[in-house]
């Protein structure tokens, strides 16, 4: 048993490529195969929220698993997670091949770094190679959602 997007399945072959079995039978396209070694972070998924690239794993590997794909992210209507919106808002989607990936590991660093510095965005994102944008407004766009999904609370503590 796999659960994809909050949607479970039973039945396929434990040996088979998740990148390939995501895209191939799941049509879930948005899990771009770029090198296939494991390098470029194009096919960057979660898996139990951690950032894993699906290209280097068997099926097997993530049985009884909960697994994101960047389909999981927006809600039903199609309005987009505000990590995706901020993306788009900053101008990080140029070509839009690597996009999933950078989306899907920004967002494993923001599940367990809600405010995470500059340096620590690039570190997150270091094994997502990206051709268009020179990287700068993926790292702003990371910022900004972090901004939007976690608000800083301020308090006044005028004892």
């Amino acid at each position: 048993m796999i659960t994809v997007n909050n949607k479970v399945y039973e039945s396929y072959d434990s040996k088979r490529n998740l990148a390939e079995w995501l895209r191939e039978e799941l049509y879930l396209t948005g899990t771009k195969i770029g090198c296939g070694i494991g390098v470029c972070g194009s096919c960057t998924i979660l898996v139990e929220g951690e950032a894993k690239r699906s290209c280097l794993l068997k099926l097997e590997n993530v049985e009884g698993k909960s697994i994101t794909t960047i389909e999981g992210l927006s809600a039903a209507d199609g309005t987009l997670h505000p990590l995706q919106q901020a993306f788009v808002d900053a101008g990080a989607i140029q070509c839009g091949f690597c996009t999933p990936g950078m989306v899907l590991s920004a967002l494993a660093l923001l599940l367990k770094n809600h405010h995470p510095t500059r340096r620590e965005i690039r570190q997150a994102l270091q094994g997502n190679i990206c051709r268009c944008t020179g990287y700068q407004q993926i790292v702003d766009a990371v910022e900004r959602a972090a901004k939007i999904m976690y608000p800083r609370t301020i308090t006044n503590d005028t004892k």
